[in-house]
């Protein structure tokens, strides 16, 4: 699979920052890779109808990434041909006064979805990592000292440490995670944030805000760099995705949601023995009544024929 070049499986370090934001370094053909991606969303779909059946195991995608880094299409896009039943998007905003009166992983288990299901996070609990700690959030926590006295390196290793055991519990109980970083140029996110100026169906999208976290890019960058190989072990890894091409980085994530699904090797539920033994008897009855149904119709449809006859006869 292309997109394992791209695994972190912590134990050995490695600088995000130098890895490649493009397809150049896999010297792949355009067509042919839109050809392939196309023909994993078609098996994707096939998948997913039997992992939704089967329920066994449940499947989380997080998608972090930088602003304009294509989160929102590459759901869009990826996710488009899948039966909306049994796939669900929870979108990661500010936390509202109720989810930070409640730990930082409480809005995250609450959305975790139920075997058989598929949901995606846009955004996550890293932000709780990553933006608090790049914006200087935490002295704002309305917590005790005990906890938000703690110097920064303390503080957001345990809170590294709190996220590898969620994830590593939710893994033990059945639930697979696909951890995806979008990694961009800041050449491309530079490209983005003006296309949302210059085309007006995307102008809702930018905020002047928004090149004030643009001039924080380095920051941010170093951060992930940071959680990402902290919060990467063999179960739970990360995905490095180089994301300046939008169209290999939808195709590499839809390699991963394969990988994740074959993995799982979902299967239609078989019916116990005493309602197969049904089975050939309410297929009886079924074409009794479609016998029936048609009869009627024929019936319906002769007894027209001749009252349209008569009334020619009369006129």
């Amino acid at each position: 699979m292309k997109a394992d070049k791209y695994a972190i499986k912590g134990g050995k370090k490695v600088d995000i920052r130098k890895l490649s934001t493009d397809s150049k370094d896999d010297g792949v053909d355009k067509e042919e890779i839109i050809a392939k991606y196309e023909a994993n969303k078609a098996e994707l779909a096939l998948l997913q109808d039997k992992f939704y059946a089967d329920g066994r195991e449940g499947i989380i995608v997080v998608i972090q990434a930088l602003d304009a880094s294509g989160k929102d299409s590459a759901i869009k896009n990826v996710f488009s041909g899948i039966n909306p039943q049994g796939v669900v998007v929870h979108s990661y905003k500010a936390p509202t006064s109720d989810e930070l009166a409640h730990d930082y992983l409480w809005r995250i288990h609450r959305d975790v979805p139920r075997r058989g299901e598929i949901a995606i996070f846009n955004r996550s609990h890293y932000e709780d990592l990553v933006t608090v700690q790049v914006e200087g959030i935490k002295p704002h926590y309305h917590m005790n000292d005990r906890i938000i006295g703690k110097d920064d390196k303390t503080f957001f290793g345990e809170r590294c440490e709190q996220v590898n055991n969620f994830e590593q519990y939710l893994y033990d109980n059945g639930y697979r995670i696909i951890k995806i970083f979008l990694h961009v140029s800041k050449e491309e996110q530079t490209a983005q944030l003006l296309e949302r100026i210059e085309l007006p169906e995307k102008n809702w999208k930018f905020r002047a805000d928004d090149l004030k976290v643009r001039d924080k890019f380095d920051a941010y960058l170093n951060c992930f760099n940071d959680v990402i190989n902290k919060t990467s072990t063999k179960t739970n890894p990360w995905y490095v995705l180089p994301g300046d091409q939008r169209w290999y980085t939808r195709y590499l994530i839809t390699e991963l949601l394969l990988d994740a699904l074959r993995s799982c090797d979902p299967q239609y539920p078989e019916l116990p023995d005493e309602e197969k033994a049904k089975l050939d008897e309410c297929a009886k009855i079924l074409k009794e009544s479609l016998g029936d149904y048609e009869g009627e119709k024929k019936q319906e449809e002769k007894e027209k024929s001749s009252k349209k006859k008569s009334k020619k006869k009369k006129d």
